[in-house]
């Protein structure tokens, strides 16, 4: 659901973490301009898009973030991380290695991020069946232990990409409900004392690009 530029209550920043060629890309332009290319070339460093939902009755700006892989990019990883208040951490069904390095991405993740930060395991391109190499039940039972939210996508065919971003930016706004019960603050407090603006473009400024979790 779209809406005016600044007709919104919050801005969560979102990012997209994982090794090259999971379909990070893809995964955020499918959600956000309903758009898969199959010749998606590698990131060159950090790109973002955002999209207006509805979650409950309040109006969310979400500005997915998405970066190549960030060992190549190691001046912007703080940057890249400062700010968010969710990540999802992609790999590719059909590539086990993908998985076998989730473990290092959630401690990059979590050496930069707030440790409030709402995480969810994706395995993407589940239309490539056929040639899977990562049971979902393995998938799921690790994203369990980890405390993560879990999710099987496709962005070829759109499954679940839906869902998976609905579902994160939801547990997000549920976090923000929880702290605003707690707290007499005003319910746009940075999540850090540093400003969550100064890595989102001038038009976002307009409101914080996080709360407080």
């Amino acid at each position: 659901m779209g809406t005016a530029e600044e007709d919104y209550n919050f801005v969560f920043k979102v990012v997209l973490i994982g090794e090259s060629g999971v379909g990070k890309t893809n995964l955020l332009s499918r959600f956000t301009r309903n758009e898969f290319n199959h010749d998606s070339r590698t990131t060159i460093g950090v790109e973002f898009s955002t999209r207006t939902i509805l979650v409950g009755d309040a109006v969310v700006k979400a500005q997915i973030w998405d970066t190549a892989g960030l060992e190549r990019y190691r001046a912007i990883t703080s940057a890249y991380y400062r700010g968010a208040v969710g990540a999802l951490v992609v790999f590719d069904i059909t590539k086990h290695q993908t998985y076998d390095v989730v473990d290092r991405w959630l401690k990059e993740l979590y050496d930069h991020a707030e440790a409030s930060i709402v995480v969810m395991l994706v395995g993407n391109k589940t239309d490539l069946a056929q040639a899977r190499e990562v049971p979902m039940e393995e998938a799921k039972m690790f994203a369990d232990n980890k405390g993560l939210l879990f999710v099987e996508t496709s962005a070829l065919d759109s499954t679940n990409v839906e869902q998976a971003f609905e579902t994160i930016l939801k547990e997000i706004f549920h976090k923000v409900q929880k702290q605003k019960q707690r707290s007499s603050q005003s319910n746009t407090v940075s999540l850090s004392s540093e400003s969550p603006a100064s890595t989102a473009p001038a038009q976002a400024e307009r409101r914080p690009c996080c709360v407080a979790l």
